[in-house]
C-alpha cells in the first residue's frame, strides 16, 4: 500500500486536521496504563462523529500486504477470467466477486443512482460464495489469514466498548459465536472516462452491522464522512492506520446514542496528476444471524423509550442487502 503522511497524536483521541481523531489502542491491548484515556477517547467518538482510527492495533503488516498484492493481481486479470469465478452462491465460505457497476451504495438510503464505479471480491467464513478462483495463486488462504487477523482486532474493539457502556467485558461475545462478518477487498480503477450522472465510487450510505474496519490508502477520490451539518469531510489515510466506524446495527442497539455516520468514496477530481486508482480493505464486523438487535439497558433507563422494536440482524440484513442491489 501507498504510505501516506502521518498525523501525530500527542493525546488520545486528538483529532486530525479532518476533524477524526487517531487512537492509540495499544495500551488497551496490552493492559497497561492509559486504559482509560482509550476508552474515553472512543465512547466520544463513537457519539459525535461515528469514525475514528485507531494505532497499535498489532495487525500482521505482512499478512497485510499479502492480500492487498494478491486481490490486485487478481483484479488485473482479463475481464471475462473474473467474470467466470466468483458469482455463485453453493459453497459456504466461498468467494464472490462483484463487477463493476454491480452494487448501488445510496439505493439504502432511498436514493437512485447508477452503479458504483468499483469492483470487489468478498468472503465470510459463514457466507455463501463460489469456488475460488486458480489465479492468482494463494489467494483464498490470503483472505482467511487476514480475516483471522480482523477478528481479533474485532474482539479488542468489542472490549472496548462494553467498559465504555458499562457492560461485561464479554457481553457481546455470545452475540459473535457464529458471526457473519465479511471480509472485502474493493479496487476503485482509473476512471478514463467521466462517470455517469450521479453516479459515485461509492454512494453515500451507512454500514449495515455492528462496525467496520477499513484498511485504506492514499489517493485521489476517497473516503468521505458527512458532517452533522452536511458537510463532506476527507477522511485521513495514515499509514498502518484502521478507521473504524459504527454501522447500523450497533446505532440501533444504542437507541442511536452511538452514531452511524452517512460516508462515501468520491470521484477523483477530472485535473488530477497521476495514479487514481485505489484498493481497500473492509472488515464488516456482523452479529450471527440469530442475534436479537433490541435496546441496550444502559440506553433504556432513566425514562429512556426504545425507539426500534427487536429485529434479528438476519432479517435486518437482508433488507439492505436487497435494497442495495435493487431487489
Amino acid at each position: 500500500m501507498q504510505p501516506a503522511p502521518q498525523v501525530e497524536a500527542t493525546d488520545q483521541g486528538e483529532a486530525t486536521d479532518q476533524g477524526i481523531p487517531v487512537i492509540d489502542v495499544g495500551p488497551f491491548i496490552r493492559g497497561e496504563a492509559g486504559t482509560g484515556a482509550v476508552v474515553r477517547a472512543i465512547e466520544t467518538a463513537c457519539r459525535t462523529t461515528g469514525f475514528f482510527l485507531v494505532t497499535g492495533h498489532g495487525v500482521s503488516p505482512e499478512r497485510t500486504m499479502r492480500l492487498y498484492n494478491l486481490a490486485r493481481a487478481f483484479f488485473d486479470l482479463p475481464e471475462d477470467y473474473k467474470r467466470s469465478h466468483g458469482r455463485g452462491t453453493g459453497l459456504n465460505g466461498g468467494v464472490a466477486f462483484s463487477p463493476i457497476a454491480d452494487e448501488a451504495l445510496a439505493a439504502t438510503k432511498g436514493i437512485k443512482t447508477p452503479g458504483d464505479y468499483k469492483e470487489s471480491l468478498n468472503f465470510g467464513l459463514r457466507l455463501n460464495g463460489d469456488t475460488w478462483p486458480d489465479q492468482p495463486e494463494g489467494i483464498e488462504s490470503a483472505f482467511r489469514d487476514y480475516f483471522s487477523e480482523m477478528e481479533s482486532l474485532a474482539g479488542h474493539l468489542r472490549r472496548i466498548f462494553c467498559q465504555a457502556i458499562g457492560l461485561e467485558p464479554d457481553y457481546f461475545e455470545p452475540a459473535f459465536e457464529n458471526h457473519l462478518s465479511a471480509l472485502r477487498v474493493i479496487n476503485y480503477p482509473e476512471q478514463e472516462l467521466d462517470p455517469l450522472p450521479g453516479q459515485l465510487r461509492a454512494g453515500v450510505h451507512t454500514d449495515y452491522g455492528f462496525m467496520t474496519i477499513l484498511r485504506s490508502e492514499a489517493s485521489s477520490g476517497g473516503l468521505q464522512v458527512q458532517t452533522r451539518d452536511g458537510r463532506w469531510l476527507d477522511a485521513p489515510s495514515i499509514d498502518g492506520a484502521y478507521v473504524v466506524n459504527i454501522a447500523d446495527a450497533f446505532m440501533r442497539w444504542s437507541n442511536d446514542e452511538w452514531v452511524s455516520t452517512p460516508h462515501r468514496v468520491a470521484n477523483p477530481p477530472r485535473n488530477r496528476k497521476g495514479s487514481s486508482r485505489r484498493q481497500s480493505i473492509p472488515f464488516f464486523v456482523n452479529p450471527s444471524k440469530e442475534t436479537v438487535i433490541s435496546c441496550l439497558e444502559p440506553f433504556c433507563t432513566d425514562g429512556k423509550q426504545a425507539k426500534y422494536e427487536p429485529i434479528t440482524y438476519g432479517d435486518y440484513i437482508e433488507l439492505k442487502t436487497r435494497q442495495a442491489f435493487g431487489r
